[in-house]
């Protein structure tokens, strides 16, 4: 069994399980909004007394994965992480429509993020909480660029398990956990309020203030400060560079959660640096 523990395994299991994760997560980027869309419909029809509206069944495991564009069942050969993305030249084996590269790059992000976490965790709890938290931060950042939607299917267990996590401390303890989940929610809450008052305008979603309240959850109270400064900081740029170079319209709403996914990732691998550094701009 010492074989299962060997530091030269972990690599090669952890881009496996990374590109494998990152196909099941495709399927919950482009499902679960249209699962919450369906569950929204029908508890408007029952509320209005009206049949809920038909539709074919939908989960995050059924039906099987389909071309968008033809409609054709994939194969199990043609839907192998990256490669057979790779294969196909990016085309549909049956109807040869372009399939988007976001797949693969999300493939390979995934396993990337999963490869780093073992190289800095190893063997340990601290590698699975990890990936809990970098996989479910994957999720959230591309449904919140798809929908401008940050689900609380995915945003409270993650939440819920970066509290349960800290009772072993892997990355805060429980202490600095409760009080980085209460900070995180209450900070975005008041400037979403304070910018309402002043604009009668809505600057975010209710989804960033639990994000933010998952991150602090995991990490801890003291990355808070240094998080909403990087995403605020990425985010104006990417915001005005779009506005002065993609003719982005000015009311049209940017996500903020992709931004404080990034954030959240890189306090995970560098937390202790980013607050020095934070402190030290200050």
């Amino acid at each position: 069994m010492e074989v299962f523990h060997d530091a030269r395994l972990l690599i090669p299991l952890a881009v496996v399980l990374g590109l494998t994760v990152g196909s099941f997560l495709n399927v919950v980027i482009h499902r679960l909004p249209r699962l919450l869309e369906r569950e929204w419909a029908s508890q408007c029809a029952e509320l209005r007394g009206e049949p809920a509206p038909a539709g074919e069944p939908l989960g995050l495991a059924f039906p099987g994965s389909r071309c968008p564009a033809c409609g054709a069942r994939i194969r199990p050969l043609d839907n192998i992480p990256i490669l057979s993305y790779l294969v196909l030249r990016g085309r549909c084996r049956e109807c040869r429509q372009s399939i988007s590269i976001r797949y693969p790059l999300i493939e390979a992000l995934t396993a990337l993020l999963t490869v780093v976490a073992a190289w800095r965790f190893g063997w340990s709890l601290e590698l699975a909480g990890a990936c809990v938290f970098l996989w479910s931060l994957i999720a959230l950042a591309f449904i919140d660029l798809d929908t401008q939607l940050l689900p609380d299917a995915i945003n409270q267990p993650l939440l819920w398990a970066g509290l349960l996590f800290s009772i072993w401390a892997p990355f805060a303890d429980v202490q600095s956990a409760v009080i980085g989940a209460i900070s995180g929610y209450l900070f975005l809450w008041s400037v979403y309020w304070l910018f309402k008052i002043t604009t009668g305008k809505e600057g975010m979603g209710y989804g960033d203030f639990k994000l933010l309240a998952a991150i602090g959850s995991w990490l801890g109270w003291k990355v808070i400060p240094a998080v909403i400064f990087l995403a605020s900081v990425v985010g104006a740029i990417v915001g005005v560079s779009l506005i002065a170079f993609a003719r982005h319209e000015r009311n049209v709403p940017i996500p903020f959660g992709p931004y404080l996914a990034a954030a959240g990732a890189l306090a995970l691998f560098a937390g202790p640096a980013l607050v020095r550094a934070y402190l030290d701009l200050l």
